[in-house]
């Protein structure tokens, strides 16, 4: 019988994870079977991108991760500065400089339903893997991408949140990938386009670029920095509703999350964005994006 974490070779050095408040080996992460995360999908997560050894836009995540459990009712229990330095210890003491990290928090355990009422004691755990790039032939071919079946409800007051009830992405991201694509759009139930299963999209007509607004949308992080940049680079950003007939009119659309950065998508259910090739306002975008976390990477090292 296979075991699904397999051991470290002899002589490598075992990863570590940071969880509720020490560094333990990974097998020794142990989740209280009680714990309402597991139980109800009652918790939060953020994932995020080292660089150099310098967690871009940290802050923000954390940031949005708290308003998410404000939302949720434990935030009381979180402190921001300590869910920063578990991110930190995890990803040095795992020796990583580029890396992939992700925090994921719940409001602990207890017995039956979830009270607001009582006292939290959250459950807290920081990951670090080393990042592995796309290769080359991707980012110049670009995503293809398929719209989701289900649909986004807009009005969920879980809509616009990082919920460790993933099911609904999860099931879209499989039917992509049995699809031959790689990643899925939802749909609002009013007809408008929402996101991806794990990404933000835009849409660039002419020289201006659209995406969804954000009422039911994910406040990515890589979204905001996208549109900052674009804005100040004289590129028009307009957020707004966006109809799906306006997707396949497009001249490019691209994707945005905090793994892959800004990736063009060339093709939805089969029929090519434009031309079918990456575009050049994409293409000047993923551009200031990697300059936006060279300096901030920089700064960083300079403030150490």
């Amino acid at each position: 019988m296979s075991k699904c974490v397999s051991s470290p070779e002899p002589g490598e050095k075992p990863e570590l994870v940071h969880f509720n408040g020490h560094l333990v080996a990974r097998e020794g992460a142990m989740v209280s079977p009680f714990d309402y995360g597991f139980l109800y999908g009652y918790g939060l997560f953020e994932t995020m991108r080292a660089y150099d050894g310098t967690i871009f836009r940290l802050e923000e995540h954390i940031a949005r991760l708290i308003r998410g459990a404000s939302i949720l009712g434990f935030d009381a229990c979180l402190s921001a500065r300590s869910l920063a330095e578990a991110c930190g210890e995890t990803l040095r003491a795992n020796c990583l400089k580029d890396a992939r990290i992700r925090l994921t928090v719940t409001p602990g355990n207890g017995d039956g339903m979830p009270d607001p009422n009582k006292s939290w004691y959250p459950t807290v755990m920081a990951t670090a893997r080393k990042y592995v790039p796309l290769a080359a032939e991707k980012l110049e071919r670009g995503f293809s991408a398929i719209i989701a079946q289900g649909k986004r409800c807009q009005s969920s007051p879980i809509a616009g949140m990082k919920s460790l009830c993933y099911i609904e992405n999860l099931l879209a991201r499989f039917d992509a990938q049995r699809k031959g694509t790689d990643e899925a759009l939802f749909m609002f139930e009013n007809g408008y386009l929402a996101e991806g299963s794990i990404s933000n999209v835009f849409l660039v007509t002419g020289d201006t670029v659209a995406t969804p607004k954000l009422e039911g949308v994910l406040p990515g992080i890589a979204r905001d920095e996208v549109i900052t940049l674009a804005r100040a680079c004289g590129v028009p950003v307009e957020e707004r509703n966006v109809a799906l007939d306006e997707l396949s009119d497009a001249d490019e659309a691209f994707l945005t999350n905090s793994v892959i950065e800004v990736m063009p998508v060339t093709s939805v259910d089969g029929k090519p964005v434009g031309t079918g090739k990456p575009g050049r306002i994409t293409a000047q975008i993923a551009s200031e994006y990697r300059a936006s976390v060279v300096r901030a990477t920089a700064q960083a090292r300079f403030i150490l």
